[in-house]
């Protein structure tokens, strides 16, 4: 009974906060950990038809883990594919180091523990803390993005804004290309009068011109209307894509509801600064090629975990705290 109203209570926490704004990452805190207590409740009803259910407490203990070494040997394999695709960088050898990472911690850890030394043992212990830390706070970004990903956005939107990407020898590449078409689909379905299209973004080092050019270029060659596509070229991060695209719009005396597109990977990440910056923005996601997905929300959730620092940093200093407590435990204790 008591996980049933736990349940309850994180799932009323949940549509709170959702009506409130969609776009908060702790939605997706409330979700999970609603789902985990309605889980444990439904567990408990079937055990009190027929304890022959009583197996399942085991899979809900054993899945877990054994998820953590599938989805290492899933990056594993992703990073191979990727650098093979896309070939050497950082971006491409990133799910291979998040996977070796998955694969040796818990064995160093346990090896830590046999050693018999108590600063290896809390070391042990604090790795232990901060590898659940990171791995339930990764699948609450995963979680929730799935979820924002497929919410209705607006029907009838004031502009839609195109994040910009990097450009391939000066033109549009399959992942930015994808966006425009998202935009343009939005944008020939809204009627009697269509939303202002923003291209976002600037010129790179690497670039011969600003990506805002480009995407203009795909989107007028693609059938919009040239006057409605309004170029923002000054722009080389999220934060500035959508401060720049608004500031621009103001400046056209252009008001209302706007919609962000970009890729499904980036949708609950552009959504959480658009927040921050109190702008009035929905956002959607265009599809992505699948090798390339696993390494984009590895790198998003890294920038998730950045944009909020300083409330990680809060939440895991007592981590550190219990650590060093059973550091010192296991330095009094005889058994050692």
């Amino acid at each position: 009974m008591l996980n049933l109203v736990l349940g309850l209570i994180f799932a009323g926490l949940f549509l709170a906060s959702y009506q409130s704004d969609r776009r908060r990452l702790r939605n997706g805190v409330f979700l999970l950990i609603a789902a985990w207590f309605l889980l444990q409740a439904l567990l408990d009803f079937l055990i009190e038809l027929n304890p022959w259910f009583e197996w399942l407490n085991l899979v809900v203990v054993v899945v877990p883990v054994v998820s953590i070494f599938v989805f290492a040997g899933f990056l594993l394999a992703n990073g191979v594919t990727m650098v093979r695709r896309e070939g050497p960088s950082i971006t491409s050898f990133l799910p291979m180091a998040v996977g070796m990472a998955v694969f040796l911690a818990p064995v160093t850890a346990f090896l830590f523990v046999l050693s018999g030394q108590p600063v290896l043992a809390g070391i042990a212990a604090l790795a232990f803390f901060l590898c659940a830390y990171l791995g339930c706070a990764f699948v609450v970004f995963l979680g929730y993005a799935l979820v924002y990903s497929r919410m209705r956005h607006s029907p009838n939107p004031a502009a839609v804004v195109v994040l910009g990407s990097g450009l391939i020898d000066g033109n549009v590449p399959p992942l930015l290309a994808a966006r425009l078409n998202k935009a343009l689909e939005i944008y020939d379905g809204v009627a009697p009068v269509r939303p202002f299209l923003v291209p976002s973004g600037g010129q790179g080092p690497d670039e011969p011109r600003p990506e805002s050019a480009a995407m203009k270029e795909y989107l007028v060659a693609k059938g919009a209307a040239a006057a409605d596509v309004l170029e923002e070229n000054k722009a080389t991060t999220t934060r500035e894509n959508l401060a720049y695209s608004v500031a621009l719009l103001a400046e056209k005396g252009i008001q209302g509801p706007l919609l962000v597109c970009t890729n499904n990977y980036h949708v609950l990440r552009a959504a959480l600064l658009s927040r921050r910056q109190k702008i009035n923005a929905e956002v959607v996601g265009a599809p992505t090629a699948k090798y390339f997905v696993p390494s984009a929300f590895l790198r998003e959730f890294v920038a998730v975990m950045r944009d909020n620092r300083r409330t990680n940093i809060v939440l895991c200093l007592p981590m550190f705290g219990i650590a060093l407590l059973i550091t010192v435990a296991l330095m009094n204790s005889s058994v050692v």
